[in-house]
């Protein structure tokens, strides 16, 4: 490569995949061969414990265009595209999971709007293969919740894979939060968008590295680090019930002196007791997200710890 700043920089996170990285590299550096500029592909291992690394490391002894971060141990994948992104030097910067999901293929498509002006290319998932029925229904669901509740506008079936400007690029940097939806940021920093069609492939081996619990907290961060609706549901849910109270005293009292017994005993109250416990545990669990989050903030640790980086780009 040579000494000027590459015009296109390729950043995929890298979790415990050693069967897939070999593939990747070789479909990925038949469009970086293709592009128009000079390139590089930057591997994020995430605490990989196979032999993800040691492949990364005979890649770059082949070629230069490959760089390696190295994470101390597993911080999560969003904190690896935040990682990747800190340490890439293009001028436009492309995000790809290495699990060859998001065809490589589809970059030069990115980057012809991204040389029509865009600063935010995303692709959108027209067909989905080789996924359960569990994961389509659940993920159909996630996207159009967040986009009820969020305060910004993202993209139903939209995942990481997008291409973000060197703009974009500095201001995800100043952005240091650590429970991070970086689909929804890249979006939150504004400027031009616009998003292109595709068709996401199944896995080319190995299992998927997003079971059921961390897409749980993935879509709680998601929910979170975007929306106040959780808060004040609690606030609407309060006024309800008082006015359902209200209403119900003056019943009560009517069936009571009229000789009704429709409400004798104590099994209606204690339904209510358990019904308004419920209730307040439950929000006293969404306060307690909101507060555990800012304590992380206040912690103020860093995002990552690298075993291994190229030095980092200056904040021009």
């Amino acid at each position: 490569m040579s000494d000027q700043r590459p015009r296109y920089s390729i950043v995929a996170p890298v979790f415990n995949e050693e069967e897939t990285l070999p593939e990747f590299y070789r479909r990925t550096r038949a469009v970086m061969d293709q592009l128009d500029g000079e390139c590089e592909l930057l591997l994020v291992f995430d605490g990989s414990r196979d032999r993800s690394p040691e492949i990364g490391r005979e890649l770059r002894a082949h070629d230069p265009r490959v760089k390696l971060i190295v994470f101390s141990r597993n911080f999560g994948h969003q904190i690896a595209i935040s990682a990747g992104i800190d340490y890439a030097e293009g001028d436009a910067v492309v995000i790809i999971d290495s699990d060859l999901q998001d065809p490589p293929e589809v970059i030069p498509t990115l980057v012809a709007k991204w040389n029509e002006g865009f600063k935010l290319v995303f692709a959108q998932r027209e067909k989905r293969h080789g996924e359960t029925f569990f994961k389509l229904f659940t993920a159909a669901f996630f996207y159009r919740l967040i986009r009820q509740l969020a305060s910004i506008d993202i993209p139903p079936d939209t995942g990481d894979f997008r291409l973000i400007d060197r703009q974009v690029v500095l201001a995800l940097r100043k952005i240091r939060e650590h429970h991070r939806f970086m689909r929804g940021l890249s979006v939150w920093v504004g400027f031009k968008q616009t998003g292109i069609r595709y068709e996401r492939h199944e896995r080319f081996a190995g299992t998927t590295q997003y079971p059921v619990k961390k897409m749980i907290k993935f879509a709680t961060d998601a929910i979170t680090g975007f929306s106040y609706v959780p808060l004040q549901l609690a606030t609407t849910m309060g006024f309800w019930i008082s006015g359902i109270a209200l209403l119900a005293i003056p019943v009560v009292a009517i069936l009571r002196l009229t000789g009704n017994d429709s409400f004798h005993g104590q099994a209606t109250t204690l339904i209510a007791v358990l019904f308004l416990g419920g209730v307040q545990l439950i929000f006293l669990g969404i306060l307690g997200e909101y507060l555990g989050r800012i304590y992380d903030e206040v912690k103020n640790r860093p995002l990552y710890l690298v075993a291994e980086a190229p030095p980092k780009p200056s904040e021009e």
